[in-house]
């Protein structure tokens, strides 16, 4: 299998962990009845190979370049939770502990459009994406901007970091299509 692009290829390794039996899918490929040499094929091929990226990514990337990967696309609550609170420890910033914690919570977890944001379960109450309720002491507007806009340049720089170690790895391995459709 090839992955059209590396964030297609993390966007599926990560979205298979939380595939279950529950959904037609279980982790132990099938062997498919019509195949003459009892290869795996079709979509137990294909989410054999997106297991196999996982635990090549998670065992090649840097704990940072992962954590940010998680942190961004990931659909694994308690696995996307546990990376956006070590990143927002390990950010760097002037800005309080509060508000650090609630600029990678929102970056990590958007405003989707929609009605009112929900088209996913991971849509935050609208006070989360209010910069005003991040701190306790009054902070000036161009400040908490400031602040705010450094903090995801630094995450979407970590997330571009891991992408490129990423492509590295799978390009190593093939995995990525060398033409675009």
């Amino acid at each position: 299998m090839s992955y059209l692009s590396v964030v297609s290829a993390v966007v599926r390794a990560l979205a298979a962990e939380t595939i279950n039996s529950a959904g037609g899918c279980d982790f132990a490929p099938k062997v498919q009845a019509g195949s003459a040499s009892g290869a795996i094929s079709g979509k137990e091929a294909k989410f054999l190979a997106d297991c196999w990226v996982f635990g090549r990514l998670h065992k090649n990337l840097e704990p940072h370049h992962w954590r940010a990967l998680v942190a961004k696309y990931s659909t694994h609550i308690e696995r996307k939770h546990a990376a956006i609170a070590e990143l927002a420890k390990a950010i760097q910033s002037p800005a309080p502990d509060r508000f650090r914690q609630a600029a990678v919570v929102t970056w990590a977890m958007p405003k989707l459009p929609g009605k009112e944001g929900k088209r996913s379960t991971s849509v935050l109450p609208a006070g989360w994406y209010l910069m005003d309720n991040w701190t306790d002491e009054p902070t000036p507007a161009r400040t908490q901007h400031r602040w705010k806009s450094s903090i995801c340049k630094a995450l979407e720089l970590s997330v571009n970091n891991a992408l490129e170690r990423a492509q590295e790895i799978l390009d190593a391995e093939g995995l990525i299509c060398a033409e675009a459709a």
